[in-house]
């Protein structure tokens, strides 16, 4: 959960750790890397190659969790307001990972099993271009019956007052994902949801339809944003008249109005203000001075939520989310500087 003591916030994803690395071209062609993977079992000598030949930085990865670390860094103190859920291994890889939570003040509690590895995502850079090689392994492995109904756990979530869950989950625990949604409903406490990724909206409707009534807040970027239109049949290309229509979508709290937002990149983001759609432009900044836009999302989410769960309106959620973007994609990784200076 990220918030204050008041309020804190919960956040359920896929626990990765993410090492980078600047790599030889050679070895890129060698392994075919230039592209990106994503895979449930990408050979394992990739990584131990990476590992071997570049000199490589650790960081707590997996998207839910990147959003939950920023809203922490935002906030800054108290620490360990933003609890984190996700699943891991018991090995090497899960016990960095556990300490880079640490470092960075999420209170992470991770589902440990033996079956599968801690997953990995191996972010290969070379000059301005970058490669992913992603092996969710354990992060497709959490339980809801061994995790999150356990009374320890199942506390802390009923302790939070603010929920935040990417969309990539549904592929993973949508029965969880449905479980924290319909507890925040019948508390009136607030759910968020991000689309992820276009391939959601297109091969996972169902489970995210039936937990679209729930949602308040949901995110995504214009191109989730088309897909989900598309595959919803609205027969519009336009984001602002999407938004509409999301917004309009049943809900099952009739007193919290649900809030969409899209990003669009370097465009003003669109965002549903009361029954009023409105623009908001973002910072500007040298394109020479972008290092790396993944995790430019994940960001935006983190700086949201951390001025949300204290009760800010709307634009200063997204006036943080902005900065925080704006921060990240200025360096390798979802890392950020030791303190933010937002305010």
């Amino acid at each position: 959960h990220v918030g204050t003591h008041q309020h804190q916030r919960g956040g359920i994803g896929a626990g990765q750790i993410s090492p980078s690395a600047p790599l030889r071209t050679l070895f890129l062609d060698e392994t075919g890397l230039n592209v990106c993977w994503l895979s449930r079992r990408p050979p394992r000598c990739w990584f131990d190659e990476i590992v071997k030949k570049s000199k490589v930085e650790y960081h707590a990865g997996g998207s839910s969790q990147n959003s939950v670390k920023i809203a922490q860094w935002m906030i800054q103190e108290p620490h360990k307001v933003a609890t984190f859920f996700g699943c891991i291994g018991t090995d090497h890889f899960g016990e960095i990972l556990k300490q880079k939570a640490a470092e960075a003040h999420v209170n992470a509690h991770y589902y440990e099993q033996s079956q599968e590895p801690t997953g990995t995502c191996a972010a290969c850079i070379t000059g301005d271009n970058r490669s992913l090689v992603a092996n969710l392994a354990a992060a497709n492995c959490y339980n809801k019956e061994k995790h999150l109904d356990v009374d320890r756990n199942w506390s802390l979530v009923e302790k939070a007052r603010v929920y935040y869950i990417a969309g990539f989950f549904l592929t993973v625990s949508p029965e969880s994902i449905f479980k924290v949604a319909k507890h925040a409903s019948d508390n009136n406490k607030i759910f968020g949801l991000n689309i992820s990724a276009p391939f959601i909206s297109q091969f996972f409707k169902e489970p995210l339809m039936k937990v679209m009534p729930y949602v308040d807040i949901i995110f995504g970027n214009e191109t989730e944003a088309a897909t989900f239109a598309k595959e919803q049949g609205f027969e519009t290309e336009d984001i602002a008249e999407i938004a509409r229509r999301v917004q309009s979508l049943p809900k099952v709290n009739k007193n919290r109005q649900r809030i969409v937002v899209f990003t669009q990149g370097r465009e003003d983001t669109v965002a549903t203000v009361g029954d009023k759609v409105k623009m908001f432009p973002v910072l500007d900044i040298d394109q020479n001075d972008i290092v790396d836009t993944n995790g430019a999302g994940d960001a935006f989410v983190g700086g949201f939520l951390s001025e949300l769960v204290q009760e800010k309106p709307l634009q200063e959620c997204i006036r943080a989310g902005h900065y925080a973007a704006n921060v990240i994609i200025r360096r390798v990784g979802c890392t950020f500087p030791e303190k933010p200076d937002f305010h």
